[in-house]
C-alpha cells in the first residue's frame, strides 16, 4: 500500500523477525479448539486408534456434507467447498447462490479450504510503537484470520456463519438448525458422542456441531494431501520441466512477477512444504465485477477489512480495500479468481496482474466522459490504498508489462505443478533442490 504499509520487500524483514511469534500464533488453528475446550464429549464411546477419524470428526464429516441443514434442503458446506475441487467452488460462478430457494447470490467468490485451515494465524496487526516507524519500513500489514477479511479466529466460528447467512444456508436461528440435527440420520450418533441430553440446550448443541466440523477439517488429511508435483520436486521425487522451472523463476523474481513475496514458495525452517500464502492482506485494485448482483447498486462497495461484512476494524480507513492473500495450491483447477470473482481463467488473472497499470483501459470501465476509472471497485477517496509500490504494480500506462505471453505460459506451467494428485513415475530418486533464502 502507498499510504500506511511499506513495500513487501521491506516488510519481509519484520515478518522474519516475528517468525517465532507467528509460528506460535499459527498453532491456534490447530489447537485452538482444545485450548478453548468447546467440546464436551461423552465417555460412552472411545475413538479407536485404527479408524481414520475421532468420533467427533466422523460426526463433523456428516454435518459438513448434510444439505438438510440448510433452508433449501439442498446446500451443504460441501456444496461450495467441494472435496472434488480442492475444497473450493465446483463451478465458475463469481459467487454462489443460496437462500431458501437457491436464488440469492453471495457477494464474494468462495475461497478454498485446502491447506490453510491448520496453519492460519489469528487475525492481528503488529505495529511499531511510534507513528514515525509505522510510516517507514518497520511497519507490516495485518494478517491472519479465516475468510477473505480474516474476521474469524476459529474454524467453528467460521463454520457457523454460512448457516445463518441469507445468501447461503439461510437458517433463522439456532433452534431451527438444531431441530434439523435432531431429525438427521446421525442424531443418535450425535447423542452418543455428546451425551443423551445434548439437544436440551440449542446453543450448546449448535456449538458442539460446529466444533465437530472443525475437528473433521483438522483431522481429514484430504484437506492437505501434499500430493502435487511441486511437493514431489521438493522431496526429490520429481524434476520440473524447463517451462515449469522458468515459470518458477519468473514467479520468484522480485523485479518481475514478485509473486513469492506474498505467495511464499520456500520450505519452512523445519522443512514444512510451503502453503503459497503469507496470510497477509493486500489491496490489488481488482476491477468491479458486473456479474455480482450487489454491484448493481453504484453505491455498494466491498471494502474488505472495512466491511460491509466485517465491521470491527472499519474505523481504520487505511484497511479499506484489503483482502487476505489466498493460497495458490490447486489454483490452476479453479474457475474463478480474486475476492469478487472477476476473472474466470488463470491466464486472465495473471494478465491483469501484470497489465493492470500498463494497459488499464483493458481492465477498467470508463466514466461518462470516456475516462478510464482505475480501481473502480473502491470509492474514489479510498483508491490511494491500492498497492502501487510493489512490483509489478509500479509501472505506467504504455510501458512494457513484467511478463509477455510466453512468460505467462511458463508461469501457468509452474502453477499447474501445485495441483494435487500427481503420480511420479517409478525411477531413481532425484536430488532435492537446494534450500534457498527468500529475498527479504
Amino acid at each position: 500500500m502507498t499510504v500506511l504499509f511499506a513495500s513487501h520487500t521491506a516488510r519481509r524483514a519484520v515478518t522474519a523477525a516475528l517468525a517465532v511469534t507467528a509460528a506460535a500464533v499459527a498453532a491456534f488453528s490447530v489447537s485452538g479448539a482444545d485450548a478453548a475446550q468447546p467440546l464436551t464429549v461423552a465417555t460412552t464411546k472411545q475413538s479407536a486408534p485404527s479408524i481414520p477419524y475421532s468420533d467427533v470428526a466422523a460426526l463433523g464429516k456428516l454435518i459438513f456434507n448434510d444439505p438438510a441443514l440448510s433452508a433449501s434442503g439442498r446446500m451443504s458446506c460441501a456444496s461450495c467447498h467441494s472435496p472434488a475441487h480442492a475444497y473450493g467452488p465446483p463451478n465458475g460462478l463469481a459467487a454462489q447462490f443460496g437462500g431458501p430457494d437457491l436464488r440469492s447470490q453471495g457477494t464474494r467468490a468462495v475461497p478454498t479450504l485446502a491447506y490453510v485451515l491448520n496453519r492460519t494465524p489469528v487475525w492481528t496487526h503488529v505495529q511499531a510503537a511510534s507513528i514515525y516507524e509505522r510510516l517507514t519500513d518497520a511497519d507490516s500489514p495485518p494478517s491472519g484470520g479465516f475468510a477473505w477479511d480474516g474476521r474469524f479466529n476459529s474454524l467453528h466460528d467460521q463454520a457457523l456463519f454460512p448457516l445463518f447467512n441469507a445468501n447461503e444456508m439461510a437458517n433463522r436461528d439456532a433452534g431451527e438448525v438444531v431441530a434439523k440435527l435432531e431429525r438427521a440420520p446421525y442424531a443418535a450418533r450425535f447423542k452418543q458422542v455428546f451425551g443423551e441430553t445434548i439437544f436440551v440446550s440449542k446453543d450448546t448443541a449448535l456449538r458442539q456441531a460446529m466444533a465437530a466440523v472443525e475437528r473433521y477439517e483438522l483431522e481429514d488429511p484430504g484437506f492437505r494431501p501434499y500430493t502435487s508435483k511441486f511437493d514431489a520436486y521438493l522431496d526429490g521425487r520429481a524434476q520440473l520441466t524447463a517451462n515449469e522451472m522458468r515459470g518458477k523463476k519468473l514467479f520468484d523474481d522480485p523485479n518481475s512477477g514478485n509473486c513469492a513475496s506474498c505467495h511464499i514458495d520456500q520450505p519452512g525452517a523445519n522443512g514444512a512444504h510451503p502453503l503459497f500464502t503469507d496470510f497477509q492482506f493486500e489491496a490489488l485494485g481488482v476491477p468491479r465485477n458486473p456479474e455480482l448482483r450487489a454491484n448493481r447498486d453504484p453505491k455498494y462497495y466491498d471494502e474488505g477489512l472495512c466491511g460491509p461484512i466485517r465491521t470491527d476494524v472499519a474505523n481504520n480507513r487505511l484497511y479499506c480495500g484489503l483482502f487476505k492473500t489466498p493460497t495458490l495450491r490447486n489454483v490452476a483447477t479453479r474457475q474463478v479468481f480474486f475476492h469478487n470473482g472477476r476473472f474466470h481463467t488463470l491466464r486472465d488473472a495473471l494478465r491483469f496482474y501484470v497489465e493492470r497499470d500498463t494497459n488499464p483501459a483493458k481492465w477498467y470501465a470508463k466514466d461518462a466522459r470516456g475516462q478510464v476509472v482505475k480501481f473502480d471497485d473502491l470509492p474514489p477517496e479510498l483508491r490511494a490504498n491500492i498497492d502501487t509500490v510493489d512490483e509489478p504494480l509500479t509501472r505506467k500506462a504504455g510501458e512494457r508489462p513484467a511478463w509477455n505471453a510466453r512468460d505467462i505460459d511458463d508461469v501457468i506451467a509452474f502453477l499447474k505443478t501445485l495441483n494435487d494428485g500427481y503420480l511420479p513415475a517409478p525411477a531413481n530418486p532425484v536430488t532435492p533442490p537446494p534450500a534457498t533464502l527468500t529475498k527479504r
